[in-house]
């Protein structure tokens, strides 16, 4: 079916495709033409979510249009950039080449080439027509009475049930752990300055970061245009739990990153830069996810999931412990 859509739809003359054993709201497929073009086929499971799909290919669009590196959409014969008229909705981007994901974590010169491009990307999307940038308070990262709820539900719920899995019992364990930290993300939160909200990428984390050796090569799936703080999507990637895990390396690699975000988007506010540890801190830690999987999504719940969840409680707990050096270290 797929290869009938792209014939019908796109007009392609597909030789080869072969299923990307990635993604969970979608099917992926790499797809070579008999021309030897390749192109990344993204196939959507649920056809009520295509408008959210949509903003967010035109936002991918918007960022590439100033220069970021992000992939081509291929649009169909019609003109759309999402094919919906047939039994497969899809869109059809080109194949980000001899490329990894920054699931490896940074490491030398990629901080400075990812601060670059990041810089790029919000100078860009400062100019989004969706929303125009604005500072709030930090306070506003978190709502402290809904995130204790949640620590609460989370910890009721597990603590109810007769037998746990081993992973449940450390869930458990971890979110009674952050349940008794929240307090110091209130205090985190609110020491810190009004924070810049614009629109952003939405969900820069490594496995949507594309590298070609120490260069990127591309940012992918985008989020739609939605106002968040820039020290958050900062923190996404440049506190990712799997290059915190590395070593200390990123203590001083993160100050690569800013500097060089910074020289790339010289009007970014110096907040913003110098939160960044203490946003991805008090963010992370106030983050019932995936600790709660095993309640909220059952299925969800595979050995990655598993090892990501730890990693990311540690790196948490982590940064806690080295905020104030962390800032010193920033400026």
């Amino acid at each position: 079916m797929v290869a009938d859509a792209l014939v019908i739809a796109y007009g392609m003359h597909p030789a080869e495709i072969t299923r990307i054993a990635a993604g969970t709201a979608t099917l992926n497929f790499h797809v070579t033409d008999h021309d030897g073009d390749q192109w990344f086929a993204k196939v959507y499971r649920d056809r009520t979510v295509l408008q959210h799909e949509l903003d967010a290919v035109e936002l991918a669009e918007f960022a590439r249009a100033g220069g970021v590196p992000v992939p081509g959409v291929r649009r169909t014969r019609a003109g759309n950039l999402i094919e919906d008229a047939g039994p497969l909705p899809m869109s059809v981007w080109e194949y980000v080449a001899d490329a990894e994901t920054a699931d490896g974590g940074l490491t030398g010169d990629r901080w400075p080439a990812v601060g670059a491009v990041l810089g790029r990307l919000h100078r860009r999307l400062a100019d989004h027509p969706a929303a125009a940038p604005r500072t709030r308070p930090a306070t506003g990262l978190k709502d402290a009475e809904r995130t204790r709820a949640r620590f609460d539900w989370l910890i009721a719920e597990y603590s109810r049930r007769e037998t746990l899995s081993p992973f449940e019992a450390w869930a458990l364990d971890a979110a009674k752990q952050r349940r008794g930290l929240l307090h110091k993300v209130d205090a985190i939160l609110a020491r810190l300055p009004k924070l810049t909200e614009q629109v952003v990428h939405g969900d820069l984390a490594s496995p949507n970061l594309m590298l070609r050796g120490d260069a990127v090569a591309a940012l992918i799936d985008f989020m739609p245009p939605t106002p968040r703080y820039v020290s958050w999507e900062i923190a996404r990637i440049g506190c990712d739990p799997r290059t915190i895990l590395l070593g200390d390396e990123w203590i001083t690699g993160l100050p690569h990153l800013l500097a060089a975000y910074q020289d790339e988007h010289p009007t970014a506010h110096l907040d913003d830069l110098t939160s960044t540890i203490a946003v991805g801190c008090a963010y992370t830690l106030a983050s019932t996810y995936p600790l709660a999987e095993p309640l909220n999504n059952p299925t969800a719940v595979t050995p990655s999931l598993k090892t990501y969840a730890h990693s990311r409680h540690q790196s948490a707990l982590t940064l806690l412990s080295h905020l104030n050096l962390l800032h010193d270290e920033l400026g």
